[in-house]
C-alpha cells in the first residue's frame, strides 16, 4: 500500500526564515500557499534521524533540529511513501540517492503520468517531469518524485476532469522558470485533482 503524499513523512524545510505564507480561498476552497525565496531560504528534505529510524512527524524533527540549534521554519509533507515510510520513488538527500527514479505508468497516483520530480540545487527548486530528468540528470542536492503533475506548461494535466470525484487533503509544489522561487500549497479542505489545480 502507497501512503497518500498527505500522509507522507518527509518534510521540506527552510532554515533561515519562516517562509511567507498565507491563507487564500479561491472557488469556494480553502487553501495555505507559501512561497520560498531560494535566494535568502535554505530549502531540505529530511527523511530519516542518524540512526535511519523515520522522523514520523514534524515535532520529532523539530526537536532533533533545536538539538543542532536550528528549528523548522517551513514545514510541508512531500513525496510518496510506502508504509514502512520507505519512498516509493527517486529521492536525494545530501546528494545521496536513497531511491531511484521510476519512470512507467503504474496503479495509484504515483504511476499517473506524467510525473515530477523537485530537484533542490543551491539556490534553485525546479519541478522537472520525469522523462525530462532522466534525459537531463541535473545534480540535486536533494530531490523528491512524486505524481502526477498537477499543470503542465501552464495546462492542467489532462487527467484532471472537471467531473472527477476523489476528494483529498492535496499539496503540491511549483517553481518560477528561473528556479528562483518555490511556491508551497495545501488545501485546507478536500478537493479534487481539478479543483486544486485550477
Amino acid at each position: 500500500m502507497i501512503l497518500r503524499a498527505a500522509l507522507a513523512w518527509m518534510v521540506m524545510f527552510g532554515m533561515a526564515q519562516a517562509a511567507t505564507c498565507e491563507d487564500v480561498t479561491y472557488a469556494d476552497n480553502a487553501y495555505s500557499i507559501c512561497t520560498v525565496d531560494m535566494n535568502t531560504e535554505t530549502l531540505r528534505l529530511f527523511l530519516n534521524d542518524d540512526a535511519g529510524v523515520p522522523y514520523g512527524h514534524f515535532g520529532i524533527l523539530n526537536n532533533a533540529l533545536q538539538g543542532t540549534g536550528k528549528k523548522l521554519g517551513f514545514a510541508m509533507n512531500a513525496g510518496m511513501y510506502h508504509e514502512n515510510r520507505s519512498p516509493v520513488g527517486h529521492h536525494i538527500e545530501d546528494g545521496v540517492e536513497i531511491m531511484r527514479v521510476i519512470p512507467n505508468a503504474g496503479p495509484g497516483n504515483f504511476g499517473l503520468l506524467p510525473n515530477g520530480i523537485l530537484c533542490l540545487q543551491d539556490k534553485q527548486a525546479n519541478v522537472i517531469e520525469t522523462l525530462r530528468y532522466l534525459d537531463e540528470k541535473p545534480a540535486c542536492t536533494y530531490a523528491t518524485q512524486s505524481g502526477p503533475m498537477l499543470v503542465i506548461d501552464g495546462e492542467l494535466h489532462p487527467r484532471f476532469l472537471a467531473t472527477g470525484t476523489s476528494r483529498y487533503i492535496r499539496n503540491a509544489v511549483g517553481t518560477t522558470a528561473d528556479g528562483a522561487t518555490a511556491v508551497f500549497a495545501i488545501s485546507n479542505d478536500t478537493v479534487t485533482f481539478h479543483e486544486f489545480g485550477s
